[in-house]
């Protein structure tokens, strides 16, 4: 399995530091370098292959946005995910028209920083390979996976400071083991019943997968772990 090769451009260094570091604590990504200017950023991008680069957009000597015109104009597959302050809707019309896969506006937590992180991994691993699609469904599911869940998107009764919960239980599991709905309860402070609506809801959305748990008398019990991202082939 191959890391997705991460590019980190900040002009403020202990920023770009920080989205360093934060990048390094999500599974399946691996930080190739840092940039503190556009300067830097485009030499390293022609000196080794980069997947996907943390952007900037508010950069000392060249508009981050200058960056991505600069990749597109040379052909390169190499996507950005803008990393910003920038809250302008000029600046996001302008992203959005030149392939910025995520806008994440700064301050953020590490919680949501890391949820760009996976969808885009899930976003990756449904374009490998070659050949055709072979329906209008799994071209939607390609593009809805680099959308985030936003809240009034939930169902009715469910939060998003709950679902953060959830997966927090799940991603905190020793060993990257399973957690059924009574262990995510437990763990979170809330019934049975509520832990299962919510890791049900996450199932349904691909964001966790189920798998039985054998070992007792009965019919097995259902375990919840979060779904694997950013893993393709070497």
């Amino acid at each position: 399995m191959t890391a997705i090769r991460v590019l980190v451009v900040d002009d403020e260094p202990l920023i770009a530091d920080a989205h360093r570091a934060y990048t390094e604590r999500v599974d399946g990504f691996e930080v190739v370098g840092v940039a503190l200017s556009a300067r830097d950023a485009m030499a390293a991008l022609r000196s080794e292959p980069v997947d996907l680069v943390l952007l900037d957009l508010n950069l000392p000597d060249v508009p981050g946005l200058e960056v991505c015109r600069a990749l597109r104009a040379a052909g390169s597959d190499t996507d950005v995910l803008a990393v910003t302050s920038a809250r302008d809707i000029a600046m996001v019309r302008a992203a959005a028209a030149l392939g910025v896969t995520h806008y994440l506006l700064k301050p953020f937590t590490f919680a949501a920083f890391r949820d760009k992180l996976d969808s885009y991994a899930r976003y990756r691993d449904q374009l490998l390979g070659a050949g055709q699609v072979a329906a209008q469904h799994e071209i939607d599911r390609v593009f809805a996976t680099l959308r985030a869940v936003p809240a009034d998107s939930l169902p009715k009764g469910l939060d998003v400071g709950t679902l953060d919960r959830v997966l927090g239980a799940l991603r905190a599991a020793p060993g990257g083991s399973g957690l059924s709905a009574a262990e995510v309860a437990a763990r979170i402070g809330a019934s049975r019943v509520t832990a299962r609506r919510y890791l049900e809801h996450l199932a349904e959305t691909g964001r966790v997968v189920r798998s039985p748990r054998y070992g007792g008398p009965g019919r097995p019990e259902v375990e919840y772990r979060p779904a694997p991202v950013g893993r393709r082939p070497a």
